[in-house]
């Protein structure tokens, strides 16, 4: 059977999103490069100065709600193209934070800008892009993440190494790419999906309450949150730390130069990219829960390699080979939280789960930085991320899935599972 091809519609619609989702990675991780140049600037400890991610990932759930919410009243364009402007100002002022109190601040309103992106994104590509092809472009979608962390390590080679500039000029460079995205925006339709379902709810009388305060979606809720928590702890516990982990001499770091830790960075984005790609398809076969589950299983036995190796070849190789099963399994995400979502509330559902397990796992970082400090690199890289594997495994299989129901119809109004994937997930 041929694949269906995509309208240019579709296709604007699927490349506003990932690169608005890519812009937002690029100048999330740039802090992961620099974070150590901050706190020398700011005369700071470095578990202080790591508190400025956890400071984005704790505003993001209020994005996803502000943005969500208002998405599912007015529809998703215009809350877009007004996120888009808003993190693409926020994240330039960066460069010009006087001192590390107004970099705080600037980096809390970020993560509200960051997080409306994602749910907003992935609700009005995965509402375009046919069902039979959600699989690939959710992988291609979620590795937008990758590909800007990648840039962000391109970016600091580049300004940092190359050109021997400041940190400063790293967030100056956020605000060009991103506004490439709003013009792309300005060429995408509406969501018929959301169309339809706002139609539906005239005729039926029903309010956004009413399908929120749903004792079923509330559940799923719940489960949803929980996922994502283990989740982001599982992509954040592998690579918010890494590029300290590989340059630093003191408490077991790898003592690698900062330029062959930066391409160690782009390498494993690179598997990072490939592993989204291909599990994300495959979950079209095989399912969303087993594809996400066969991902985790995998990572387990590369943490010593991952974590452990004293080479830079085989900390290159165990880091693409772990992205390759966390982005691997991250790759599924757009489409089964999607999938899982009500036509009504799609805009506010899938970001504001994702978000709240960002929320959990905002104090990854901090966390590892001061394990570190005491045990060790290694250690902390370990005992965060074997746990996580195993739950992140465990919290999908005893969940269910939707894969392949039609965004639009009555099965998607209310029940975001469909009889026949019940069925086969119980």
């Amino acid at each position: 059977m041929p694949r269906e091809r995509l309208t240019t519609d579709q296709r604007n619609s699927f490349i506003a999103a990932q690169l608005g989702w890519t812009m937002d990675a690029f100048d999330y991780f740039i802090v992961l490069f620099v974070y150590a140049d901050i706190a020398k600037s700011f005369h700071m400890q470095k578990t202080e100065v790591a508190f400025i991610t956890t400071a984005t990932l704790l505003m993001r759930p209020v994005g996803a709600l502000l943005f969500g919410l208002w998405a599912d009243r007015v529809g998703r364009r215009i809350p877009l193209m007004t996120d888009v402007v808003f993190y693409s100002i926020v994240g330039f002022l960066c460069a010009f934070a006087p001192n590390f109190t107004v970099l705080m601040v600037l980096r809390l309103l970020y993560g509200i800008g960051m997080g409306g992106e994602w749910g907003l994104g992935a609700a009005l590509a995965m509402e375009k892009i046919p069902p039979s092809r959600r699989g690939f472009f959710s992988g291609l979608l979620q590795e937008g993440y990758s590909f800007g962390y990648l840039l962000a390590s391109l970016a600091s080679l580049l300004v940092l190494n190359a050109m021997g500039l400041s940190w400063r000029w790293l967030f100056g460079l956020s605000i060009i790419p991103a506004l490439i995205s709003l013009i792309i925006r300005s060429r995408v339709r509406e969501s018929e999906v959301w169309e339809k379902a706002q139609d539906r709810m005239r005729v039926t009388k029903t309010r956004l309450r009413d399908v929120v305060t749903n004792p079923v979606i509330v559940r799923r809720f719940v489960y949803l949150v929980l996922l994502m928590t283990a989740f982001n702890w599982m992509s954040h516990g592998t690579q918010d730390v890494y590029p300290t982990f590989l340059s630093a001499h003191q408490d077991g770091g790898a003592g690698i130069d900062s330029v062959t830790a930066k391409w160690i960075a782009v390498v494993y984005n690179i598997g990072a990219i490939i592993g989204g790609l291909v599990f994300g398809s495959l979950s079209e076969r095989f399912g969303r829960r087993y594809t996400i589950a066969f991902c985790a299983v995998l990572g387990l036995p590369l943490v010593p390699l991952f974590a452990y190796s004293h080479t830079a070849f085989l900390l290159c190789l165990g880091s693409f080979l772990m992205q390759v099963m966390v982005q691997g399994a991250w790759g599924v995400i757009p489409a089964h939280l999607t999938e899982m979502s009500p036509d009504a509330i799609r805009g506010f559902y899938p970001g504001v789960t994702y978000q709240l397990g960002n929320c959990l796992a905002a104090f990854n970082l901090p966390i590892q930085e001061s394990l570190a400090e005491s045990h060790g690199y290694p250690f902390a890289l370990a005992v965060t991320i074997i746990p996580v594997l195993i739950a992140v495994a465990a919290l999908t299989l005893m969940g269910k899935e939707a894969k392949g129901i039609r965004f639009g119809t009555d099965e998607s109004a209310t029940q975001p599972v469909s009889s026949t994937a019940a069925s086969a997930a119980d």
